[in-house]
């Protein structure tokens, strides 16, 4: 039986990897954190396939940044007005 901390890194890999299952999540993902953190886009994105493919076990760091990416709202769409009226 896995230990509590493993079954949590199993339910956040899950999650995680339906969250990046959309094409260019991943790259997406990889980009914002390049920009935060540093480092080339590249190299993120292949931590980012070592850790879904379970190769390599994230920091708490890892973790977290990108649960705050994936954690952000979605954009709202722009409100159209309609023809012949003003806001």
């Amino acid at each position: 039986m896995p230990t509590p901390d493993r079954r949590h890194l199993a339910h956040w890999l899950r999650r995680t990897r339906r969250q990046l299952a959309p094409s260019g999540r991943l790259s997406e993902i990889a980009l914002i954190l390049s920009r935060r953190e540093g480092g080339h886009q590249e190299w993120h994105a292949a931590r980012l396939r070592s850790v879904l493919d379970g190769e390599v076990v994230p920091t708490l760091d890892e973790l977290t940044a990108i649960d705050l990416i994936l954690a952000r709202p979605a954009p709202r769409p722009v409100p159209v007005a309609e023809p012949g009226r003003l806001l």
